[in-house]
């Protein structure tokens, strides 16, 4: 009696089968292991944007705060300008108003002068 060589072609052809889709099963899992790699890569990418543009974000309304306050110090400066040529202004009044005058007086010629006269009128 002889075995039949059936089986073993039938064993034959199911192991390359198998081996056939094991091998595009293991691409399969080769290429979702790559694209979880690519998306993990992608997502600290944006988280990292994320982050900047939180930090812009928060420059930004800084900035704004601070454009905010321009017009108020212009404000006071215009203020401080203000006063300050009142006041002068005021100073220049009373100055003016007052009108001080330095004159000289030639003291020593009113002495002989005077010793003169008495001189004159003694004799």
């Amino acid at each position: 009696m002889r075995q039949s060589v059936a089986p073993n072609r039938f064993s034959q052809t199911n192991s390359a089968a198998a081996t056939a889709k094991l091998l595009e099963k293991k691409k399969e899992f080769d290429a979702v292991h790559a694209l979880t790699r690519a998306s993990a890569l992608y997502l600290e990418r944006i988280e990292g944007l994320s982050t900047d543009f939180d930090t812009m974000a928060d420059a930004g309304q800084v900035f704004g705060e601070v454009l905010v306050q321009w017009p108020k110090m212009f404000q006071i400066l215009n203020l401080f300008l203000a006063s300050r040529a009142e006041k002068g202004n005021e100073q220049a009044q009373s100055s003016s108003n007052s009108k001080e005058m330095l004159v000289r007086i030639p003291i020593e010629e009113l002495q002989q002068m005077e010793s003169t006269e008495k001189g004159y009128t003694s004799a």
